[in-house]
């Protein structure tokens, strides 16, 4: 026995010290007061150090490096499983030091992404830091809001180009090149989301991000927000503002959505003030069909052929990915994810956006009323 500790020391080494750091982020995750420094003193300059060097090109480094692990797995399964066949008489060591291997490799990439990007989850929220709180949402603030909301996308959809049917037509290059100074009036609103944006990039595998239904993605070892072209251009800038939400160190999807419409709606950019109103009807409409179909379509009956014309395009679009076993597999791996980093809520906390949208725009939506 013990030499066959001997003969993978290293390995059993590196695990001790994988299980180490993986209890201590367990017992220590809890405390806000740690997880905060640890997030915005050292996660925080990490990322931006990556994202600083990883920026220097255009390309999209993430999808780089998931090719790069993609890759890198299949040869060390196929050179480990050469490497059992060939050791006569030690088979079943070679074996389990191959296994140890990669769990240690998991385990390590585990912590590193804990590090970098799992603190946020447990630190300050832009709820504590705002003071802006989810709150139950009334029947009758969610019809008035949801109004509002019509009444303020039919307003911006003739401040948009539009192409021969009536789609939305804002090249998507333009709406990257306005990314890195779109969170500017938001800022002055919140001044803790002050950042230095670097802007996002296009990936160049959208095509299969909405085939796993996501439409960005923010990549914290690489510190780069990547977002989908391949996806209807009419959500584009809310997409950018979500995915810039996260360069700040915000986790919770529900409040890098309502920064997508919030953030978006004051930029001044017709575009992303356009996709800030229809990302924010979409949400709130959807909560309110869940609960009278009769009032989401009274408010539906208000909206501009225009606005009717996006909705169409982007329901098309994504619908041709609906069912598809891809689909499925990613939305129970994202939603197991999501629950792991402690949001129970999984994929529906998506919808707890209703509540900030409500609890922020109630105020506007009755004196408009």
């Amino acid at each position: 026995m013990k030499a066959f500790l001997l003969n993978h020391k290293k390995l059993h080494l590196w695990l001790l010290a994988n299980l180490l750091v993986t209890a201590a982020w367990f017992l220590l995750r809890g405390q806000k007061a740690w997880m905060t420094v640890l997030a915005e003193q050292i996660a925080g300059p990490l990322r931006q150090a990556a994202g600083r060097l990883c920026y220097l090109t255009e390309v999209s480094v993430m999808e780089v490096l998931c090719v790069l692990l993609v890759v890198g797995a299949a040869v060390y399964v196929i050179g480990s499983a050469a490497a059992v066949v060939r050791a006569k008489g030690r088979r079943g060591s070679r074996a389990y030091g191959a296994v140890l291997g990669a769990v240690n490799i998991a385990l390590t990439l585990y912590a590193v992404f804990c590090l970098l990007w799992g603190v946020n989850y447990w630190a300050e929220t832009f709820q504590d830091k705002s003071g802006i709180y989810a709150e139950p949402v009334a029947y009758e603030d969610l019809v008035t809001v949801t109004a509002w909301f019509a009444q303020q996308l039919s307003l911006a959809a003739d401040d948009v180009a539009r192409d021969e049917n009536g789609v939305f037509a804002v090249p998507r290059e333009e709406i990257l090149a306005a990314s890195p100074e779109i969170y500017a009036a938001a800022e002055e609103v919140f001044p803790f989301l002050a950042f230095d944006d670097p802007g996002v990039k296009a990936m160049a595998f959208s095509r299969w991000f909405s085939a796993m239904n996501f439409t960005g993605f923010y990549c914290p070892c690489t510190g780069e927000s990547n977002v989908n072209v391949d996806s209807p251009a009419c959500l584009l800038p809310s997409t950018v503002v979500h995915e810039l939400a996260h360069q700040r160190g915000i986790a919770s999807e529900q409040e890098c959505n309502f920064l997508a419409v919030m953030a978006s709606v004051i930029s001044g950019d017709p575009a992303y003030e356009y996709a800030g109103w229809l990302k924010g009807y979409i949400n709130l409409g959807n909560a309110l069909y869940a609960v009278d179909r009769d009032a989401y379509r009274a408010i539906r009956t208000t909206l501009p052929d225009t606005v009717e014309a996006d909705l169409a395009y982007n329901n098309a679009y994504w619908k041709q990915f609906d069912d598809t076993t891809v689909q499925k597999v990613s939305n129970t791996v994202y939603d197991g994810a999501l629950k792991a980093w402690g949001d129970e809520r999984g994929v529906r906390s998506y919808g707890a956006v209703v509540d900030l949208l409500v609890v922020y725009y109630r105020d506007a939506a009755l004196a408009a009323g």
